[in-house]
């Protein structure tokens, strides 16, 4: 690999869910087309088992499902500590207003009715990989913000955690998903998320993106080895 390869960014990772082959493999073509890196699955629960092994930046998932549909599918990712930011899109051929209205309420982004145009599915992707960028942003903004502002305070109040517990707190802090904590950590990652569920209920925290400001706010900085 050549410095120049090196330093040119990676595609986004799309994860495309669909019972039905066919479809699947022609949408993860077109992407793969469009210059995205691309996995897909056939159900929800092979779906979370994938994102388990890598994180998304979109997700384009079916409604109509066997075994764990895509409304289910979402509600459990929202539910997970890893996926409540990944942003995700439904694809579906039920395009009533209200089943519409049900998906978004189960934590989608978008909802593109079948049958589409690539362009558009493209164009919805960009404009939540554009959000996402915007909050990335925002978030490293903050974490500088409180750098500076706590570099001269004064030592916060001890974490109320247990030492496991702590160790999590500063893997989620740095970003990392349940998988990566769990290979660094040398634990499953259900302990990870079982640790990650006591230290929001502690802290009186939503989700990991509150953890996250919760730490650059009140000063909390990773002590050296």
């Amino acid at each position: 690999m050549t410095l120049e390869e090196e330093k040119k960014p990676l595609s986004p990772k799309i994860l495309v869910v669909d019972d039905e082959r066919i479809l699947r493999m022609v949408v993860k073509r077109q992407l793969e087309f469009q210059g995205y890196q691309v996995r897909d699955a056939s159900s929800g629960e092979e779906a979370l088992s994938t994102i388990e092994e890598e994180l998304p930046d979109v997700i384009v998932s079916d409604v109509m499902m066997p075994e764990m549909d895509g409304l289910e599918f979402c509600k459990s990712l929202r539910a997970s500590g890893v996926g409540q930011l990944v942003p995700f899109i439904f694809l579906s051929s039920k395009g009533d207003i209200d089943d519409r209205i049900v998906g978004l309420s189960m934590g989608a982004d978008d909802y593109l009715i079948k049958p589409f145009e690539v362009r558009e599915l493209v164009a919805k992707i960009e404009a939540q990989l554009e959000r996402s960028r915007r909050i990335s942003s925002e978030m490293k903004k903050i974490k500088e913000q409180y750098a500076a502002k706590n570099s001269s305070s004064e030592e916060p109040d001890p974490l109320p955690l247990t030492p496991a517990e702590e160790r999590v707190f500063w893997e989620v802090v740095q970003g990392l998903t349940n998988k990566q904590i769990s290979d660094r950590l040398f634990v499953s990652p259900r302990t990870v998320q079982t640790h990650l569920s006591n230290i929001l209920g502690k802290l009186s925290l939503d989700n990991r993106s509150q953890l996250v400001r919760f730490a650059f706010e009140n000063g909390y900085k990773q002590p050296t080895e």
